[in-house]
């Protein structure tokens, strides 16, 4: 069975993006970006909703070309585009970069996907997130706190109809006061 990890940068005070989708605020340092993009090296499938995958695929598939690129930036890039994706939305009609597209229930493909056999799993995007974390399909969380506080926006965590028992399996500090926990659920 897959592993399903849902991880992301927030402010302390919770928000994966603040109002107006400004994601300004959590422009991570050099340390910072190498770990995710490691991160992504070692994903076996990338989970997206649509929004975060309109975000995503307007800039990393050309960003290795652009001006300026530093050589990890350029890195990521081509690791995000080999990235095996899928994209859930009921709306988007066509992806490319190594990605297929959803536009049917997403807890059961999710579902569907963690039975087979693969590498990792890691889900992105605060309503299909949500939709996993309802159903109690996520397995990790990774939390990315950045010391800003933003007063509203996109919440990391949705309402839930339950508890979910988390155990603290690592903790590690960046630059700047950016503060990395991962968290194992608890079944």
């Amino acid at each position: 069975m897959r592993k399903l990890t849902f991880g992301m940068n927030l402010s302390l005070d919770g928000y994966i993006a603040a109002p107006g989708d400004d994601l300004g605020w959590s422009a991570p340092d050099d340390e910072l970006f190498q770990w995710w993009s490691d991160r992504v090296a070692a994903t076996g499938l990338a989970l997206y909703g649509r929004k975060l995958w309109e975000t995503m695929s307007s800039h990393w598939p050309t960003a290795d070309q652009q001006p300026g690129v530093t050589p990890a930036q350029a890195e990521y890039a081509r690791r995000w585009r080999d990235m095996p994706k899928v994209v859930f939305s009921a709306t988007t009609r066509d992806v490319d970069w190594n990605t297929r597209l959803v536009t049917g229930d997403a807890v059961t493909e999710i579902t569907r996907l963690k039975g087979e056999d693969g590498g990792p799993m890691d889900i992105a995007g605060a309503t299909l997130a949500a939709a996993a974390m309802r159903a109690g399909l996520i397995d990790e969380y990774v939390t990315v706190t950045h010391p800003v506080l933003v007063g509203g926006g996109t919440p990391f965590f949705t309402t839930l109809d339950n508890w979910v028992n988390l155990k603290l399996v690592e903790t590690r500090t960046f630059p700047g006061g950016v503060l990395l926990a991962r968290y194992q659920t608890r079944r």
